[in-house]
C-alpha cells in the first residue's frame, strides 16, 4: 500500500463547520484529515464509509465537565463520563478540579493524568483549582498538563473554599504571565450564603427556594469583579455557565473594553424556567440555577451574536437518590448534560433559534479557539484532528433518563422530544461510537489535549504593582 493512502474515507456526507456547508468527502489519514472535496479526488483507503444522508460535524468540545473521578466515582467515572460524551457527539472534554483529591497541587494532577489516561474514550483536558490553595504551585500546575485553572467565586459541590477578593487579585497577578485561562464560576458567595442561611431559618426548602438564595445579582456583581481584576491584571478569563440576561451587560462592557474574557451558557438555561421546578423538583437543582423563562431569548441572541462565546454542559452527575431528596437543601446541585446537549441543540437549531454553523462555532470552533487547541481541533480541515459527528439530522425521538450512558440517569430533559440523532462519533480517525453502539477496546484510546494546547502570548500588566513585586518577594519588570 502506498504511504499516500488513506485510512478512512468518507463520502456522500453534509460537512457542516462555521464557514462551510456542501456535499463532499474527508479522507483520514493517522488520526489527521488529509483532504477534502469531492469523492473523486480521495486517494484510496483502508476503509470506506458512505455517509449519505448524515451532517458530518467537528466534535463537540465541552469546556465544563466534572467526572467525579476520583473520589466520587459512585455518580461518574472517566469511564462513563468519556462514553457519555461520545454517543453525544463530544470528542473532546475539559474536567472540573473538584474531586478527592482536590487538584490543587501538582501531585493530584499528576493522580488525575493517570486515572483519565487508563479510562477515557474521548480526548480531554484537566482544570486545577485556583485558591489559596494552590496559590504556592500556580506556575508548576501551568507547566505540568492543565488547561486552565478554575476558581470558585461561590460555593457549589465539594465545598471549594472561595477566595476573597484579595486573593483573587494576587492569584490574578501570578496567572497572568503564564497565559492560560481561569474559567470562573462567577457568583458572590457571602451574598449566597446569607441568603440561603436566612431561608433555612424562615423554613423555606422548597425548590424554588433555591433560587431566592442565588438572585442574579450573584453573577452579576461577580462577573464585574471578575472582569476588573483581569482588567487589571492582564490575565484571561472564561466566565462559566451564564444564566440570566442581566450577566450579559457586565460581559459586553468588558469585552468593549478589551479584556481578554470568554463566556458560556448551557442547554438548561436556554431551555427551562422556574415553571418547570414543579415537575421535576429537586432534579434542577443547579449552580446557577435555572432562572425565569425571560432570560432565554437573551441568551439564545447573545450566543447567537458571539457576546457569548460558545456552549457546554457544566455536565454534573449525582444518583437519583441524591436528587431526590425533600429538602432542597440535601439535594446535591447538578446533572447529566454531556450527551444530551448535541440534540438538544440541533433541536432548537431546527426550530430556527440557533443558525446550524452557528451551532458548530459556539459548539467546536469557538471553545478551540479560546483554549488554545486551534487549528487541531474544533474545525474540519485539511491537518486537524480527524474528530467527527455524523448525525441524522431528521431522527426524531425521545430523550429518555434510563438509556443515559453515564451513571446519573436522572435529568430534567428526561421525556423531551428532539431532533437530531448522533450515528457516529470518531476521535482522531477512530470510530468510538458507530451505528449508535459504543465500539469495543476504546477504552483508554482518549488523549490528553495539554501537549497540542498553544495559547497566544501572554500580556501580564501592572507587574510593577503585584503583592510579589509591592513585598519584594518577586522581579519588578
Amino acid at each position: 500500500m502506498s504511504n499516500t493512502n488513506a485510512d478512512l474515507v468518507i463520502v456522500n456526507g453534509r460537512i457542516v463547520t462555521a464557514d462551510l456547508d456542501f456535499v463532499g468527502a474527508i479522507a483520514v489519514r493517522d488520526g489527521v484529515i488529509v483532504a477534502i472535496g469531492e469523492a473523486a479526488d480521495m486517494p484510496p483507503a483502508t476503509e470506506t464509509l458512505d455517509a449519505a444522508g448524515l451532517a458530518i460535524l467537528p466534535g463537540a468540545i465541552d469546556v465544563h465537565v466534572h467526572f467525579r473521578d476520583p473520589g466520587y466515582d459512585h455518580k461518574e467515572d472517566w469511564e462513563s463520563g468519556t462514553v457519555a460524551a461520545a454517543f453525544g457527539g463530544v470528542t473532546t472534554v475539559f474536567d472540573m478540579p473538584n474531586t478527592v483529591p482536590t487538584v490543587d497541587n501538582p501531585e493530584a494532577l499528576a493522580q488525575k493524568h493517570a486515572i483519565a489516561a487508563s479510562k477515557a474514550h474521548v480526548d480531554y483536558g484537566l482544570y486545577a483549582v485556583l485558591g489559596e490553595s494552590s496559590l504556592d504551585h500556580v506556575e508548576t500546575l501551568a507547566d505540568a498538563g492543565i488547561i486552565g485553572f478554575k476558581l470558585y467565586m461561590g460555593n457549589t459541590f465539594g465545598r471549594i473554599a472561595s477566595p476573597s477578593t484579595g486573593a483573587m487579585l494576587e492569584l490574578f497577578e501570578k496567572v497572568a504571565p503564564t497565559g492560560k485561562r481561569v474559567s470562573l464560576h462567577a457568583e458572590t458567595n457571602s451574598v449566597m450564603e446569607r441568603r440561603e442561611t436566612a431561608l433555612k431559618a424562615a423554613n423555606r426548602n422548597a425548590p424554588l427556594d433555591h433560587l431566592a438564595s442565588r438572585p442574579a445579582v450573584v453573577a452579576i456583581e461577580a462577573v464585574e469583579r471578575a472582569a476588573t481584576l483581569a482588567e487589571w491584571t492582564g490575565a484571561r478569563i472564561h466566565i462559566l455557565h451564564i444564566s440570566s440576561a442581566d450577566e450579559l451587560r457586565p460581559l459586553a462592557d468588558a469585552k468593549a473594553r478589551g479584556v481578554d474574557v470568554t463566556g458560556e451558557t448551557g442547554p438548561h438555561y436556554l431551555m427551562l424556567g422556574t415553571d418547570d421546578y414543579a415537575r421535576f423538583k429537586g432534579v434542577i437543582r443547579v449552580n446557577p440555577p435555572v432562572r425565569e423563562a425571560s432570560n432565554q431569548d437573551p441568551l439564545w441572541r447573545a450566543l447567537q451574536s458571539g457576546l457569548i462565546d460558545m456552549v457546554a454542559t457544566d455536565h454534573a452527575p449525582h444518583t437519583p437518590e441524591e436528587k431526590q431528596r425533600e429538602n432542597i437543601w440535601d439535594v446535591d446541585c447538578g446533572f447529566p448534560g454531556v450527551e444530551t446537549q448535541m440534540p438538544l441543540m440541533l433541536t432548537a437549531v431546527a426550530e430556527g433559534k440557533l443558525g446550524f454553523q452557528d451551532y458548530v462555532r459556539v459548539s467546536s470552533l469557538a471553545p478551540a479557539r479560546a483554549f488554545g487547541l486551534y487549528p487541531q481541533k474544533g474545525v474540519i480541515a485539511p491537518g486537524s484532528d480527524a474528530d467527527f459527528a455524523l448525525v441524522d439530522l431528521g431522527a426524531e425521538w425521545t430523550l429518555d433518563d434510563a438509556q443515559l450512558h453515564s451513571r446519573s440517569r436522572i435529568s430534567p430533559f428526561d421525556g423531551r422530544q428532539v431532533k437530531g440523532q448522533v450515528r457516529h462519533t470518531i476521535v482522531r480517525g477512530r470510530f468510538i461510537v458507530r451505528d449508535g453502539a459504543l465500539v469495543p477496546d476504546s477504552k483508554g484510546t482518549g488523549r490528553s489535549v495539554h501537549a497540542i494546547q498553544h495559547m497566544p502570548e501572554p500580556r501580564p500588566l501592572n507587574r510593577d504593582k503585584t503583592l510579589d513585586a509591592v513585598t519584594g518577594k518577586g522581579e519588578v519588570l
